[in-house]
C-alpha cells in the first residue's frame, strides 16, 4: 500500500523509520508554515500602519530577513521525501530495475557529500554570528537563530538523504520494482494527467 504520497510503506524497519521521521519533517514544516502565515499579517500591519497612521513596523525588513531563512530551509527535507525538489532526468529516466536504483542511489550519495559540507560551513557561519554578537541593522535584531536553522534543517536532510541511501541499497539487493519509504518518480505525461484529472474534479 502507499500513502497519499505515492510513497509504498510496510512493516518493516525501514519504513517504520521512515514514517516516524517524516513526522519531524511534517512538524519543521509546519513550523515554516506558520511562519510564512506570521509574515503576512507582519507584512499587512506595515502597510496599513504606514498608510493610516505614518507607523510602519519598526524593523520590518529585518523580520523578513531573518525570517527567510526559516521557511526556506526547514521544509527541505520534508521536499526531498516526498520527490517534490526540481529533478533534471535525462539519463534517469531512461533507466530501468538495478540500473535506476544505482543511479538514484549514485546521485543521493553526492547530494549526502554536498549537504555535509553545507551543514559544516553553515554551522561555523552560524558559531561566528553568535560568538561576535552578530545583530541586524536597524533594530539590533541577533542573527544566530537564523543562521543557526540552516545547519539544523540540512542535518535533517542528511538523515533523509541516509534513509533513502538504506532503502535504494534494499532496492537494489532486492530488484525491486516499487522500492519501500522512497518517493515514486511519474513520468511528466502521467504527473500531468493527474494534475488535470484534479483540476477537472474541482471544477
Amino acid at each position: 500500500m502507499s500513502d497519499n504520497s505515492d510513497i509504498l510503506i510496510d512493516h518493516s524497519l525501514l519504513s517504520k523509520s521512515d514514517q516516524l521521521f517524516f513526522k519531524i519533517e511534517s512538524i519543521f514544516t509546519l513550523i515554516s508554515g506558520f511562519i510564512i502565515f506570521a509574515l503576512v499579517f507582519l507584512s499587512v500591519a506595515n502597510v496599513l500602519g504606514r498608510w493610516f497612521f505614518s507607523f510602519p513596523v519598526d524593523g520590518y525588513i529585518d523580520w523578513i530577513e531573518q525570517s527567510m531563512a526559516f521557511f526556506a530551509f526547514l521544509g527541505i527535507a520534508f521536499v526531498q521525501r516526498q520527490g517534490a525538489h526540481i529533478r533534471m532526468e535525462m539519463l534517469i529516466s531512461k533507466l530501468h530495475g538495478r540500473f535506476l536504483w544505482v543511479g538514484e542511489l549514485t546521485s543521493v550519495f553526492l547530494m549526502l557529500f554536498v549537504t555535509l559540507v553545507l551543514i559544516y560551513g553553515s554551522f561555523l557561519h552560524f558559531l561566528r554570528a553568535y560568538q561576535l554578537g552578530d545583530s541586524s541593522l536597524d533594530i539590533d535584531l541577533p542573527t544566530w537563530p537564523a543562521k543557526l536553522v540552516v545547519p539544523v534543517a540540512l542535518t535533517l536532510m542528511a538523515i533523509r538523504l541516509l534513509l533513502q541511501i538504506w532503502a535504494y541499497i534494499i532496492a537494489i539487493k532486492n530488484n525491486s520494482k516499487v522500492p519501500v519509504a522512497l518517493p515514486i518518480i511519474k513520468d511528466a505525461t502521467k504527473s500531468a494527467a493527474e494534475e488535470a484529472k484534479t483540476v477537472m474534479s474541482k471544477s
